[in-house]
This record gives structure tokens, C-alpha cells and sequence, in this order.
């Protein structure tokens, strides 16, 4: 007898009945439950993962508030950047401005040197003295188209952001704390100041009198209090 047949079990009524009771035998096994998912379709793999998911929630968060402030950051540099580019046209001539300045003095110089009543004395001095205003009209003009101001501010009230106090002018015509002379006039560009005027301030000898109080009806003679 070979030893094959020495391993097999020989059928028999009691072998079979075991058999039938086991069930047919399958060579796979069975499949595993599937895991739970949450409401996006992820799986979920339980609560080992819920401490470094909070992690991620609140690198996010800090990520984008970083990205926010960046971005506004940026914002406020480029809007800076505007406004000195902005600054750079608006005032690009203000040094060469404050350099030229004093020729329109030395122009006035000029002028005032020759008194208004004889200026048709000679004819070469006339004409000498017209020469004189055309080049101060014409360095006016380009004042004018470079956006420069004169100040001028005879009468107005002495303002010490735009003027100059020199010294102070009794007995004037202007009331007083107003400017009443202009020893050397002022400019402006835009809204900055190039140049302060010197001015004289006026300057009262006597303080403004107080309003005088009403009359008392029964204090003037012959008047009737009842009436």
C-alpha cells in the first residue's frame, strides 16, 4: 500500500455528516467593514488623526492672516510710492525755484531805484527802464506757469506760517496785527511755502476802546422812566 493512500481519510457516515455541517470550504476571506467617512466623502480614520487635523486648522489660519497682512502691507507701499512719485513732479523745481527768486528781487531793485515822476527825464533811461519791466512780466509769467505764487499780503492779517515779521509800523492805516508793508515778497508752490515775506506789522498806539455801556434811561435829565 502506498502512502498516499495511508493519508486519506476513507469516507464514512460519520466523516461525511461533519462536512456537510462545516459548510463548503473557500479559499478567500472575508471582506473587512468598511471604514465610516465624514460629510465630504473623506475617510475618516478615527480619532488618532483629530490632534494633528485642529494642527492643520490652525496653521491655515495663521497662514492666512500672514497672506492677509502681506497683502495690505503691499497695499500701503505701493500707495506710498504713488504719493512720492506724485510729490517728485509737484515739486521738482522747488530748489531750482528758491534760487531764482532773488532775481525778481534784483528786478524790483531795479525799478524802485528810479523814481515814477522821473522816469520820462531821458529817453535812453526810459527806455532802458522798459526793458526792465518786460523781463519782470516775463519772469513772472514763467512763475505763474510752474505753478509759483506770489505773496503779496499787504492789509491781510499777519499769518507766521506765510510771513516774516521785521519789525512793527505805528500810527498805520491797517488795523492792527495786519501787515503793513512788504519788505520783500513772498512765494509759494502748490501748498509749500518757498519763501516767507518779510513784512512790518501794524502796530496801534492805543488798544481798541470798549463798547460803551448803555445809558440808563433815568439817569438822563427830564426823561420819563415810564416811557
Amino acid at each position: 500500500m502506498n502512502e498516499e493512500n495511508e493519508n486519506v481519510i476513507p469516507e464514512t457516515p460519520e466523516t461525511g455528516a461533519l462536512a456537510e455541517a462545516a459548510g463548503p470550504a473557500t479559499s478567500e476571506a472575508a471582506p473587512a467593514e468598511p471604514s465610516p467617512t465624514d460629510a465630504d466623502g473623506n475617510r475618516w480614520a478615527g480619532g488618532k488623526h483629530a490632534a494633528r487635523i485642529v494642527e492643520l486648522e490652525g496653521e491655515t489660519s495663521q497662514l492666512r492672516d500672514q497672506l492677509l497682512r502681506a497683502m495690505a502691507e503691499t497695499e500701503n507701499v505701493r500707495k506710498r510710492a504713488e504719493r512720492q512719485i506724485e510729490d517728485a513732479h509737484r515739486y521738482a523745481v522747488t530748489g531750482f525755484a528758491r534760487d531764482i527768486l532773488s532775481i525778481g528781487d534784483n528786478l524790483e531793485r531795479a525799478l524802485f531805484a528810479v523814481p515814477e515822476e522821473r522816469r520820462g527825464e531821458h529817453e535812453l533811461l526810459q527806455t532802458l527802464l522798459e526793458g526792465v519791466i518786460a523781463v519782470q512780466n516775463d519772469f513772472q509769467a514763467a512763475l505763474v506757469a510752474h505753478k509759483i505764487e506770489r505773496l503779496d499780503p499787504t492789509g491781510e492779517p499777519f499769518d507766521p506760517n506765510l510771513h516774516e515779521a521785521m519789525y512793527e509800523v505805528p500810527d498805520s492805516e491797517y488795523p492792527n496785527g495786519s501787515v503793513a508793508q512788504v519788505m520783500q515778497a513772498g512765494y509759494r508752490l502748490h501748498d509749500r511755502l518757498l519763501r516767507p515775506a518779510r513784512v512790518g506789522v501794524a502796530k496801534s498806539a492805543v488798544p481798541p476802546t470798549a463798547a460803551a455801556p448803555a445809558a440808563d434811561p433815568a439817569a438822563t435829565p427830564g426823561a420819563d422812566p415810564e416811557s
